[in-house]
């Protein structure tokens, strides 16, 4: 006899689908499409041989503005911006990143206020910063150096320092593209480099002069006295936490996800503390051109994060093909021990995703789910999703007694089947086809003696 839950599920989907649904259960299913090797690559591994990625280098021609760059001598305001590339690494390309003006130039690198701007403003955002680069060892972060030094005061400062950078050669006119960090503007290797005077932030100044603290403890810290994100990320990179002997500088695609991963581990582990939710709860938001679905469950926390990219984005390039490319990630209540295939994404989710409970002071099981349609021409990094899945979490949710009502809802404001997404989630297997002792207890409880 089918289960309540299976009944229901015929009532949605093909009857000669449900038996197929329930079994899947007890099989593993191929995380990564065969049809998408782009999707686990990202741009970034190079799985495909080539020694550069097609995709991104075609992104790179439509993301090029019309700013005009002429001479090798930039003077401007930096917001302030530093970087640290991973190429070569442990000896990697370190600089500063300054616009060829002055102003309150914050906005150009702080993702914080991205959400509701368009594509082409945050490219314009990125492309307006100059990267001057200068080749250093990871462990100089433990002795400094001239431009060392003067990039971690950068780090420090709070709002936008005059600067002046001269480059060896007018600097290429290329965007930097990634998956996991914001898109990089022009650069050229770095002659010289000043500012005028920074103003610190004491609380970042604070952790930096600490020598025994650990680099945990000093991001979880600066969350706690409300430093921004980007701004813990950035003087993470720069090797300013840490036991003095043990500092290093960290690539910055590197230390985005190093901080969100360290944020949302503490987080996670104060809701634990906590009581479930009382309810099933369905959020939603769309940001440039993707839908954000998540459904957090009155059950002890979980996670679950699945992306689907459609035919003609970025990492499923094929228009001919008629399905979304669809990979996930999840970890029970003990959490995960590996690195998800689905890469930073994962952990900026979870940071946001934990944040809004720890706010409630509530645990909960959450499965969110990802649409990325065609508009979204270009990867711009895993701060739309930290920033997206944030303000998702804000919007009132819509709340239901049972999971097939939450479901059923949650459907209504995705493109792709629910099967789809059945067949890729792990939490939404266990939910709909797996008993629980609750089950059994209530059963037997009900059952006349």
């Amino acid at each position: 006899m089918l289960s309540t839950k299976v009944k229901w599920l015929r009532d949605i989907i093909a009857p000669e689908q449900v038996g197929e649904l329930a079994a899947s259960r007890e099989i593993e299913v191929a995380r990564v499409p065969s049809s998408s090797l782009c999707l686990l690559c990202k741009g970034g591994r190079m799985l495909c041989g080539k020694l550069r990625c097609p995709i991104v280098a075609k992104a790179q021609s439509l993301a090029k503005s019309s700013l005009q760059i002429t001479s090798p001598h930039i003077q401007g305001s930096t917001p302030p911006g530093v970087f640290v590339g991973r190429i070569g690494y442990p000896k990697v390309c370190i600089g500063p990143m300054v616009p060829p003006y002055r102003g309150d130039t914050e906005i150009l690198d702080t993702p914080e206020f991205w959400v509701g701007k368009g594509i082409q403003e945050i490219i314009d955002y990125r492309f307006a910063l100059i990267r001057g680069k200068v080749r250093a060892n990871v462990y100089d972060a433990r002795g400094g150096g001239r431009l060392l030094d003067v990039l971690q005061e950068l780090a420090m400062g709070k709002r936008p320092v005059d600067a002046e950078a001269v480059l060896t050669r007018v600097p290429n006119k290329v965007i930097t593209l990634s998956g996991e960090t914001q898109p990089f503007g022009p650069s050229a290797p770095l002659r010289s480099f000043r500012t005028s005077d920074v103003s610190v932030d004491r609380r970042i100044e604070g952790a930096f002069y600490d020598r025994d603290l650990t680099a945990a403890d000093a991001v979880v810290e600066l969350y706690n006295d409300d430093v921004l994100v980007t701004r813990i990320q950035r003087a993470f990179s720069v090797g300013m936490f840490g036991f003095q002997k043990r500092r290093k500088l960290v690539p910055t695609r590197w230390s985005i996800t190093a901080v969100d991963s360290i944020l949302s581990l503490e987080l996670i582990d104060r809701i634990k503390q906590h009581n479930t939710i009382d309810e099933y709860r369905v959020y939603y938001f769309e940001n440039l051109d993707n839908r954000f679905v998540a459904i957090l469950m009155p059950e002890q926390w979980s996670f679950e994060w699945i992306e689907a990219w459609f035919p003609g984005t970025t990492w499923n390039p094929d228009e001919r093909i008629s399905a979304p490319a669809m990979m996930g990630d999840w970890e029970p209540y003990r959490g995960r021990t590996t690195y998800p295939d689905v890469g930073g994404c994962y952990y900026s989710c979870r940071l946001a995703v934990a944040e809004r409970l720890n706010q409630e002071r509530r645990q909960a099981s959450a499965l969110v789910l990802r649409e990325i349609h065609p508009g979204y021409i270009l990867p711009v990094g895993v701060w739309n999703v930290r920033e997206s899945i944030r303000r998702t979490m804000q919007q009132e949710p819509q709340k239901f007694d049972n999971f097939q009502a939450a479901l059923g809802f949650a459907q209504t404001k995705l493109t792709i089947p629910l099967r789809k997404w059945i067949i890729t989630s792990e939490l939404l297997k266990r939910t709909l086809f797996q008993k629980k002792i609750t089950e059994f207890a209530a059963c037997a409880s009900s059952t006349p003696i």
